[in-house]
């Protein structure tokens, strides 16, 4: 069964490879297109030569025909091999003085000009080389016919006439077989070379494609924060305000009906106690989203409250001549309260402290965030202590954290962040 797989394959590679396939007239006829791009360069070159001393006009004719002979190409390419060469990206038109300027000083326009004046001339020598493998083959092959069909002379034909023309045949079959393979290897150095100089530069293309993504997962993290505020508002404009009515109305009812059974008085105060640690555990939710104090009174006072909340004494300095980006500050609160958590939970120590400032960076000013902890140390980003989340949070601005956390501590975290965001 294997055999028979393979020598089904084989022959469907054979047949699909012939000289009549689609495969081989489909490349021959893309070659072959390259010979009418290639005229005017040709026969401007032609009457250089045939008139010296002249204006080459012929040339500049050329010249100026360049987006029209890169539009042809274009067509060559995505109508005879389905290949899509993507055109040049440009800020300006090309009647406007701006355009002409932008156009001599881009690279992509002598690129152009390189596969014009260099590969096109090169690729129509190629498609005649090409031409007269097929029709030499086919007339070569075929000896045999052409001699039975025109007219001899009426006298002997010349000694060894047939082994000459056996071997004349098997040239021209041979021809005919190597024929669609340089056809197809032409169509290959052909395409190649127009992915490299019709098109825009890869260089250029991959540092466009970076400033897309950056531009767009900018709007996505604007988009998320965005999304956290206003979840941050209904809670506490929506949620929190009807729990704090509730509990209210609950301590009012706990006042007021003194003559209720124990019974009844017992699940109130359980109901009134409830609901006050909802209201906390909702508040803290809140402030984990989003906390208000960020975006109304910035880093410094909304660290100052997670300072203050913190289970042991937090030293707290934020240098701050100008605020940075709301994404920058709310990436640097996160990391602040979960690093002071971490601290909380599992360094054992008993003092830390927070150093905010606004630094000089290299692309521009960077945001660095420092805590130190004087607890055990030996903080392990694989162990889940929060570290693997605060390095994905600094990521997504394109920060930086390093963490030195020797045995015996101290444990230090420095991240940075980029202002621009």
């Amino acid at each position: 069964m294997a055999v028979g797989g393979a020598l089904r394959r084989m022959y469907t590679w054979t047949a699909s490879h012939t000289p009549w396939s689609a495969w081989a007239w489909r490349n021959t006829a893309f070659t072959t297109a390259a010979i009418p791009p290639a005229l005017p360069l040709v026969t401007g070159l032609a009457l250089l030569v045939a008139l010296p001393g002249h204006t080459p006009l012929p040339l500049l004719l050329v010249l100026a025909l360049r987006p029209l002979l890169t539009l042809l190409q274009r067509s060559r390419f995505r109508s005879l091999l389905d290949l899509e060469v993507p055109p040049v990206v440009r800020e300006h038109r090309w009647a406007s003085a701006r355009g002409l300027a932008e156009r001599m000083r881009s690279e992509s326009t002598w690129r152009q000009y390189g596969y014009h004046l260099l590969v096109s001339p090169l690729a129509a020598a190629g498609a005649v080389v090409l031409v007269l493998a097929w029709a030499g083959g086919a007339a070569s092959a075929s000896v045999y016919a052409w001699y039975w069909l025109l007219p001899t002379d009426g006298g002997p034909p010349a000694p060894g006439w047939n082994e000459q023309y056996d071997l004349i045949t098997a040239g021209g079959v041979l021809a005919l077989l190597a024929a669609p393979w340089l056809a197809a290897a032409l169509a290959r150095l052909d395409a190649t070379a127009a992915a490299a100089l019709l098109g825009p530069s890869r260089a250029r293309e991959l540092e466009r494609r970076v400033e897309d993504l950056a531009e767009s997962r900018a709007g996505v993290l604007d988009a998320a924060d965005l999304e956290r505020r206003r979840i941050e508002r209904d809670l506490h404009d929506g949620a929190q305000q009807r729990l704090v009515s509730l509990a209210m109305n609950l301590g009012i009812a706990r006042a007021t009906l003194t003559g209720l059974p124990p019974e009844a008085r017992a699940v109130i105060d359980e109901a009134h106690r409830e609901a006050k640690e909802a209201i906390e555990e909702l508040g803290n939710l809140v402030r984990g989203l989003h906390p208000a104090v960020l975006e109304d009174r910035g880093l410094d006072a909304a660290l100052s409250g997670i300072a203050a909340r913190a289970p042991l004494p937090v030293e707290l300095a934020v240098d701050l001549a100008e605020r940075p980006g709301p994404t920058v500050e709310a990436v640097a609160y996160f990391v602040v309260s979960e690093a002071l958590a971490n601290v909380a939970k599992h360094a054992r120590a008993q003092r830390c402290s927070v150093r905010v400032t606004r630094v000089a960076g290299g692309a521009g000013d960077l945001l660095r965030v420092v805590v130190t902890d004087d607890g055990v140390g030996g903080a392990d980003p694989a162990a889940g202590t929060g570290l693997t989340g605060l390095r994905k949070r600094v990521g997504s601005v394109d920060g930086t954290i390093s963490l030195n956390s020797p045995l015996g501590g101290p444990t230090v975290v420095t991240v940075e962040l980029p202002c621009g965001l």
